[in-house]
């Protein structure tokens, strides 16, 4: 059967789930073999087998940690030379879209970014994306090369599927390019106990309407009692009362959770464009005539600050 290349997005040995939803989607299309890089790469063959990966291909070595992406795409060229793919997943985090793109330059192969699906064709894998605020699905197929595929997150079920995960050792030619840019320092991010913005199932956003840091709490405990990660539009990320991290939007990160629930953003397209895919939209803005309500499953009409407060007690009593 054909084999898809699935790149292995991890933190020493543990898998982050984007991944385990590519190998969802891989299996549409054959068996997947997975390539997992750097430290504790080794240690993420059980979980990868558990999901689906007929064949995790490690390669391990201060390279990795110690230079920037060309190393990990040295990797991935080195697992293609040795599988021959129908395909090649990635994950659409930032770094993940820059190995897919210097990897495609390499092989000459075609890219598309920011998949919500992909299908099986019968002239090749189909990628489905969502455009102009979800008001277009389009389907698209790669014509030269291999095809490319980041998919965004939550785009696909985690499901069991236990096969071989045989782990090989990839032999890894490190190009002249690899060590051209060094990390010299890093600094853990502080965690908050919420999960990561774009991973995330529920997402919490709050945007000008909140009226200033010190009212960031509402939206905070409204998206703890959900279990889900907080967002702030670019209103509130450039006025300084969010961290820029947690940006939604064009210039900030794309989420595309389960369940976006926006409180006081009016919906600017800059913001629309990075929560678009989102499977459920709930609006809550006391302007009947914002933008934001063009997009949503359900809208409340109302000051934000009578309905969070209410919407998070009533979710705290029904969960007691």
């Amino acid at each position: 059967m054909a084999e898809v290349l699935v790149f292995v997005d991890h933190v020493d040995g543990a898998v982050r789930k984007p991944t385990l939803e590519l190998l969802t989607l891989a299996r549409r299309l054959g068996d997947p073999v997975a390539v997992a890089v750097g430290a504790g790469a080794a240690g993420t063959a059980g979980v990868l087998a558990e999901h689906g990966a007929v064949r995790v291909l490690t390669a391990q070595g201060p390279e990795f940690g110690d230079y920037l992406v060309v190393p990990q795409v040295d990797a991935l060229v080195a697992a293609f030379g040795a599988v021959s793919p129908v395909a090649v997943l990635l994950p659409s985090s930032a770094e993940a879209k820059e190995i897919a793109a210097r990897f495609a330059v390499r092989t000459g192969s075609g890219v598309i970014t920011d998949a919500v699906d992909v299908e099986a064709g019968e002239a090749g894998p189909v990628a489905v994306q969502s455009a102009f605020a979800a008001s277009f699905t389009t389907r698209s197929r790669v014509v030269r090369g291999v095809p490319v595929i980041t998919v965004k997150p939550n785009s696909a079920p985690v499901g069991a599927a236990p096969a071989a995960g045989t782990v090989e050792e990839l032999a890894v030619e490190f190009s002249d390019l690899s060590t051209a840019a060094r990390v010299l320092s890093r600094t853990p991010r502080e965690s908050t106990g919420r999960p990561e913005l774009t991973e995330a199932a529920i997402v919490v956003s709050g945007g000008r309407g909140v009226n200033g840091a010190e009212n960031f709490p509402l939206i905070e405990a409204l998206a703890d009692s959900l279990g889900a990660a907080v967002g702030a539009s670019r209103a509130a990320v450039d006025a300084g009362w969010y961290p820029h991290s947690s940006q939604v939007g064009q210039t900030g990160k794309s989420v595309s959770p389960q369940l976006y629930i926006a409180s006081g953003i009016s919906g600017a397209i800059q913001h629309r464009a990075g929560m678009q895919t989102s499977k459920t939209i709930v609006a809550i803005n006391k302007d009947a005539e914002a933008p934001i309500f063009d997009l949503v499953d359900y809208g409340i009409v109302g000051d934000l600050f009578d309905v969070v407060p209410q919407l998070t007690e009533e979710i705290n009593t029904r969960k007691a």
